[in-house]
């Protein structure tokens, strides 16, 4: 079975790990390279875009590919649709296979927005110390508001040239909630402003701001496309079993 994983992501990494070695699986997993020092994985891999809806038909025809995982980020929705659209024009088996979103819970103060814009918005206009961990992509649309002052932390050295008054953090998670907590404490941190990632690698910030009473804006997920969704291994695994081609 000739499976193509679209990753990036820890459930990626979890399903690679899972089925390498497996003689009667063919896979290869495509990441975007967007990250500058990704951890290898243990099966075959490739490394950037397709070119659009027709690059990655052209792609899976030419690999013979008999099914599409999707375990991208839940913020790719780009890649997603593409994904969706090319799989659904091939006749393609496409599954998403993806984390849970976190949920609020007593003690959090939770602003939900719906993007980046309405983000930078929420944080108003009186001069506050901002926590951004929405990746290195996100940071243009703070520009608008350059009366904060923004400690940004990304895996890869970001543009921050559109933030006057920050400070910049590299690191990969996961981090402890001691950890964030103290970081959150020392920065004198008034405000977090975060994507609905889900999973635990950077979920312990969260704990942190509810510890310390520190508002949350919270970027809500885009739109997820209308295909099989898991959120387990198991689950993933199994769908994978039933759309074996057939002999």
């Amino acid at each position: 079975m000739r499976l193509l994983i679209l990753g990036g992501t820890t459930e990626a990494s979890a399903l690679a790990r899972h089925i390498a070695g497996r003689s009667d699986l063919d896979p290869i997993l495509s990441l975007a390279g967007r990250t500058q020092h990704p951890v290898m994985p243990p099966i075959p891999y490739r490394t950037g875009g397709f070119g659009g809806v027709a690059g990655l038909k052209a792609y899976l025809t030419d690999a013979h590919t008999d099914a599409v995982i999707d375990a991208t980020h839940p913020f790719a929705a780009q890649m997603s649709a593409h994904a969706a659209k090319a799989c659904r024009e091939l006749a393609l088996p496409l599954a998403m296979f993806t984390r849970a979103p976190w949920r609020a819970v007593p003690g959090d103060r939770w602003e939900p927005v719906a993007d980046m814009d309405a983000a930078a918005a929420a944080l108003g206009d009186r001069p506050r110390r901002v926590f951004l961990t929405v990746g290195g992509l996100q940071l243009a649309a703070f520009a608008a508001a350059p009366q904060h002052h923004y400690l940004v932390r990304t895996i890869d050295p970001p543009d921050v040239t559109g933030l006057s008054d920050h400070r910049l953090i590299l690191a990969r998670g996961p981090f402890t909630v001691d950890d964030e907590t103290a970081l959150m404490r020392d920065a004198a941190i008034d405000v977090l402003v975060t994507k609905n990632s889900g999973g635990k690698a950077t979920a312990a910030n969260l704990a942190a701001a509810r510890a310390l009473s520190i508002e949350v804006i919270m970027v809500e997920r885009p739109k997820s496309e209308d295909v099989p969704t898991s959120e387990t291994l198991d689950a993933v695994m199994a769908w994978i079993e039933a759309h074996r081609p057939t002999p």
